[in-house]
């Protein structure tokens, strides 16, 4: 395990073993001074006369090595913090390194609080090991284990007695570790739907208010926290009797010694200053095993987090290379796609072409497989079965970069980060200057909304574009992609957040971006796609039909009853108190 750890500390593993030799340097200088003290002692038990200027040395001596103690052992902790923190930025940026490789449909997957919990809290919590356990632990288990030895070249009687409380400290904490690694599993599986839970409690909360949920949503917040209080606590309470048992009986070496070393010098089996010599031994290893039995309680914890580590680094990579795209167009072809969530197969061997230039709509219920499409074709996913050419290339034969270039994505949900708008907007393009910035913008109507902002342009955005509505958001990423201006367009359901005076607008703009360029459209709202070249009804995972509005009027039945659901819920009316009728 440790192994494992100091791989990450690079050339700052010297520094840890430099902190080691220092920590045991200042045991060293803690342990001496019972040996000053026994010098001291035994002169007067054996009845001798000491002068000042026998005790005055060994008083300066034991000051002396105190003083020695708190530099040594403090300069032992400084360089091991400055290892242990040095190591947990490699292990984030190595950590960070592979989730870039990973599919990003697969780190959605494992959730926000998760990812939180490992890169935050996990790794915060290898800092124990490294800064405390690792040179503590053996620095602190290195001396006594010397005294120990030391102990049986005054008497070996004594030294054998002095071992007595070894096995009953060690039976007691075995028998905790086993059963604290019993429910591991369990309590962070607990810990991790409670960090889940709460930012998706916080993050879901406006939606909570508005819908008047408040109940609801408590409730089950309320019972994720209650779960992994009363779990940790019923967890504790097993463990603790051991811990407290052997926390006890380990460190007090001089339990036996004491009293049956004592019978011995009664009888003559020992030397009255033998028997001093190893109690003074046994009060000096007491507190430095203490501190290392300590650390003993997290070991199990950190090894867990470790193998958790492992076991995220270990999830596969996205298939890509190195190559640029070599497509000899910007057509799209989708063959024989076979597509699993957790081992579910949700697409089953669906093939179609995009032709280059021309608009192709994705139609059907919720869950058909529209937007798993579009992820799959912007590499969120490598698929189960089958292929994705773009231009008769592979998209797993290019790199995610290339790919990138070839692809404007507009999502249904968007993200922006905290920074202002105009940065935002220029993610499309980062070489972009302010003017063509500002045209994209313009183009994807935002003046309107922009205008009215106090910094304008320059706004932040908020954590996650909360400072703007749903609508606003979705046309600063369609400024976006229209600052890319990429050869193909994949809009998913690009109008959802907009309301029926801004979606004139809104369809206008989109209509300057797809023009002349390959554009896939996810579309609920059926009147706006009735002019694409080809629409492609999706049911429960199948390609159930393709051709245009009329073709698939006469001959989908499919298709005709979502275009009469279309119709219906465009000719819906709210009834007033009055009786009138609000379209």
């Amino acid at each position: 395990m440790f192994k494992k750890v100091l791989e990450y500390a690079g050339e700052h593993r010297k520094t840890t073993y430099k902190a080691i030799v220092a920590m045991l340097v200042g045991i060293v200088m803690n342990i001496l001074p019972f040996l000053f003290i026994y010098q001291l002692i035994s002169p007067m038990l054996m009845g001798w006369s000491m002068s000042v200027g026998y005790v005055a040395p060994r008083v300066a001596a034991i000051a002396l090595c105190l003083t020695l103690y708190a530099v040594f052992y403090i300069k032992g902790l400084s360089l091991s913090h400055l290892a242990a923190f040095n190591t947990l930025k490699n292990l984030r940026i190595s950590l960070q390194s592979k989730l870039e490789a990973q599919p990003l449909g697969t780190i959605q997957e494992k959730g926000i609080g998760a990812l939180k919990k490992v890169f935050i809290d996990d790794i915060d919590t290898i800092e124990l090991l490294l800064a405390h356990a690792l040179p503590e632990g053996i620095a602190n288990l290195s001396i006594p284990a010397i005294v120990f030895v030391c102990m049986f070249f005054v008497d070996w009687k004594l030294a054998l007695l002095s071992l007595c409380s070894l096995p009953l400290g060690i039976i007691s904490m075995g028998v905790m570790f086993r059963i604290g690694m019993k429910d591991m599993d369990n309590y962070y599986a607990a810990a991790r739907r409670m960090n889940n839970t709460i930012v998706e409690y916080i993050n879901g909360m406006e939606v909570v208010k508005v819908f008047n949920r408040d109940g609801e949503s408590y409730r089950r917040f309320e019972n994720d926290v209650k779960s992994y209080r009363d779990f940790t606590l019923a967890w504790y309470k097993i463990c603790w009797p051991w811990m407290a048992l052997y926390t006890s009986i380990l460190p007090c070496v001089a339990m036996v010694t004491l009293p049956l070393g004592a019978y011995f010098v009664l009888t003559g089996a020992s030397a009255l200053p033998d028997f001093v010599l190893v109690l003074c031994m046994s009060l000096a290893v007491g507190p430095p095993l203490l501190r290392a039995m300590a650390f003993g309680s997290t070991i199990p914890q950190i090894n867990y987090k470790i193998q958790s580590l492992e076991k995220m680094l270990a999830d596969a990579p996205l298939l890509q290379t190195d190559r640029p795209f070599s497509g000899t167009d910007h057509s799209v072809e989708f063959d024989g796609i076979r597509f699993s969530y957790n081992e579910t197969e949700v697409l089953h061997g669906v093939s179609m072409h995009v032709k280059e230039g021309s608009l192709v709509a994705l139609v059907g219920e919720s869950g058909s497989g529209k937007s798993t499409l579009a992820k799959l074709l912007v590499h969120f996913y490598d698929v189960s079965g089958g292929s994705i050419k773009i231009g008769g290339q592979d998209i797993r034969d290019m790199s995610v970069e290339s790919l990138n270039e070839q692809i404007s994505y507009v999502a249904q949900e968007q993200f922006l980060f905290n920074t202002s708008l105009l940065d935002n907007i220029r993610l499309g393009r980062l070489d972009a200057t302010d003017e063509q910035v500002m045209a994209a913008a313009e183009k994807a109507q935002c003046t309107e909304f922009l205008d009215r902002l106090e910094n304008g342009i320059h706004t932040m955005a908020g954590d996650g574009g909360k400072q703007l509505s749903g609508g606003e958001r979705q046309r600063i990423s369609l400024a976006r992609a229209i600052l890319k201006d990429a050869p193909i367009v994949v809009l998913d359901e690009a109008t959802a957040f907009m309301d029926p005076e801004n979606e004139e607008k809104m369809n206008a703009a989109i209509a300057s971006v797809i023009e002349g360029k390959t554009v896939i459209v996810i579309a609920h709202r059926l009147q706006s796609i009735v002019d694409a070249d080809m629409i492609c009804v999706l049911d429960d995972g199948n390609l159930a039909a393709t051709g245009t509005h009329k073709q698939l009027l006469g001959s989908c039945p499919g298709y005709q009853k979502l275009w009469q659901a279309a119709q219906g819920s465009a000719n819906w009316k709210v009834s007033t108190a009055q009786g009138g009728d609000v379209q």
